[in-house]
C-alpha cells in the first residue's frame, strides 16, 4: 500500500514521486531519560550521551520516487544517508556509535520502517508525518526513544 502523501510534500512510494525537499527542525523529544536509554544500550560513552539528549536537530530530506537523501544536522555532529526503499545496504554508523550494519528500509502503511541488522538486537527506527509533524521512534534492544520534529 502507498503511503499518503505529506501536506505539500510528496511522500509516496514509486518512480511517479516528485522530487520533495523538507527541512524537520527538532520539536520535542519526548522524555530524555528514554532518548539516555537507546544511548546506553548502543555502547555511546557518558559524555557523548549528555551532549546528545541535548541537542536541537534538523532533519532534512530530499526524495525522488523511493530514492531518498537524509540530513541529520546538530552543532555536534551531521549525519547523511541515501537509501532506496525495499534495496538492502550497508551503513557505517560514523558518528552515532561508530558501528556497520545492514539495513533494510520498507514502506509498513504511512510508516518509513528501518531495520538494522548487526551486533545490536533490534535496532532501528519508523518515521511518520502526522500533520505538519515527522516522528522519528528509534529502537534499540527493549529501549525506544520517540523524537519529534516540525516541518519548517
Amino acid at each position: 500500500m502507498a503511503p499518503a502523501p505529506w501536506l505539500k510534500a510528496a511522500w509516496t512510494s514509486g518512480a511517479g514521486a516528485k522530487v520533495v525537499s523538507t527541512r524537520w527542525p527538532n520539536f520535542a523529544a519526548r522524555k530524555l531519560v528514554l532518548a539516555e536509554k537507546c544511548l546506553v544500550r548502543l555502547d555511546i560513552d557518558f559524555a557523548t550521551r549528555k551532549i546528545a539528549v541535548r541537542l536541537t536537530q534538523t532533519k532534512i530530506i530530499d526524495q525522488d520516487g523511493d530514492n531518498f537523501k537524509t540530513k541529520t544536522n546538530s552543532t555536534f555532529r551531521n549525519y547523511e544517508l541515501d537509501f532506496t526503499v525495499g534495496v538492502e545496504f550497508e551503513e557505517f554508523t560514523k558518528g552515532l556509535d561508530n558501528r556497520t550494519v545492514k539495513t533494510l528500509i520498507t514502506w509498513e502503511g504511512d510508516v518509513l520502517v528501518c531495520v538494522q541488522k548487526g551486533e545490536k538486537e533490534n535496532r532501528g527506527w519508523r518515521q511518520w508525518v502526522e500533520g505538519d509533524k515527522l516522528h522519528l521512534e528509534l529502537t534499540c534492544g527493549d529501549q525506544v526513544c520517540h523524537q519529534v520534529f516540525k516541518k519548517k
